[in-house]
């Protein structure tokens, strides 16, 4: 839920242009990796909430357990690598957001400040996750 909520919030509100130039920045500082890294790491961790789910869902009848441990190991593996994904992305956007200037921010400021809360929520529920 939390990588939804950040990828909405940069796809929604985390573009945003100038009333005299048409063209859409990125309300992180202008920095369009900031966006792009967000948007990414969200819908991978969405995707990938879905497919451990199904397996999840599948997993009592999955008689191998070699195939067990396999996905067992790839869920706790992801659930490491996304924990620190997000811990990057949450620093990352929040170092963009200090050295935005204020008066380039006309709409979306609730936005990116709600899709840094909630990389750094993501923080703790992938960690959960790999316990």
């Amino acid at each position: 839920v939390f990588a939804l909520i950040v990828f909405a919030c940069l796809v929604g509100d985390g573009y945003m242009s100038r009333p005299e130039d048409p063209q859409l920045y990125c309300i992180f500082n202008h920095n369009e990796d900031a966006c792009r890294y967000g948007i990414g790491i969200g819908v991978l961790a969405f995707l990938a909430c879905i497919f451990f789910f199904m397996v999840d869902v599948y997993f009592p009848q999955i008689s191998n357990t070699t195939d067990r441990k396999y996905l067992v190991l790839a869920d706790l593996g992801f659930s490491g690598l996304w924990t620190f994904l997000w811990f990057i992305g949450f620093c990352f956007l929040t170092n963009q957001w200090s050295w935005t200037r204020a008066e380039d921010v006309f709409i979306g400021a609730d936005s990116a400040r709600a899709a840094i809360t909630f990389s750094f929520f993501s923080i703790f529920s992938w960690v959960s996750e790999a316990l």
